[in-house]
């Protein structure tokens, strides 16, 4: 399961609203990248693929590939706003390693 915080819930409705794509879901997966060797991706989306695992949280509808699945199970996104903030963030208890800006990680 992936789960959304209020944070994240209240920041992600604002941008579909401000995109005009309040039917869109949430897309996060995982490809080969980044510092730690795997990278979280994030986008909206309209379409579900075969094989995508959907979860909803706090009325937010997050969809996964199965692949991703395996890495991300049990993450929570989350937000963080101000002047030190990152925006979304991932907040993923299979990661083992994560650089220092968050956007990469390890198992």
């Amino acid at each position: 399961m992936i789960t959304v915080s209020s944070n994240a819930k209240d920041y992600i409705s604002r941008l579909m609203v401000d995109q005009g794509t309040p039917e869109a879901f949430v897309r996060v997966g995982v490809k080969s990248g980044g510092c730690s060797g795997l990278e979280y991706k994030l986008d909206f989306d309209t379409v579900e693929k075969e094989g995508d695992q959907v979860f909803e949280d706090k009325g937010v509808k997050v969809v996964v590939d199965m692949k991703s699945l395996l890495y991300l199970y049990g993450t929570e996104l989350d937000y963080s706003g101000g002047l030190n903030g990152k925006g979304l963030t991932f907040n993923n208890p299979n990661a083992s390693r994560t650089c220092s800006c968050g956007e990469s990680f390890s198992v």
